[in-house]
């Protein structure tokens, strides 16, 4: 007479139960850590860089030259801020 176990879960149902489980939690973990690193605006610290604060950054690496900072700079200062 042969044993079974019937439908009864065995060892290996619960190995894969296991690594189903934990493979579900971690590709939960990495869904929810792109949405939150995805969001909002280019901030430092607390707060949202001005458009001012941009500029002067790409000037000092070097993308930009002193003529294209100045000229950029001065319609900056020009413009009314948005929202007013």
């Amino acid at each position: 007479m042969m044993w079974s176990y019937g439908t009864a879960m065995n060892g290996w149902g619960y190995v894969l139960l296991a690594v189903g489980t934990v493979l579900l939690w971690v590709i939960a973990a990495l869904v929810v850590a792109a949405l939150v690193r995805d969001r909002g605006p280019v901030a430092t610290g607390d707060r949202a860089e001005t458009p001012e604060e941009i500029l002067a950054d790409r000037f000092a690496r070097g993308r930009i030259d002193e003529e294209e900072y100045r000229t950029r700079l001065q319609i900056l200062r020009e413009q009314p801020p948005v929202g007013s």
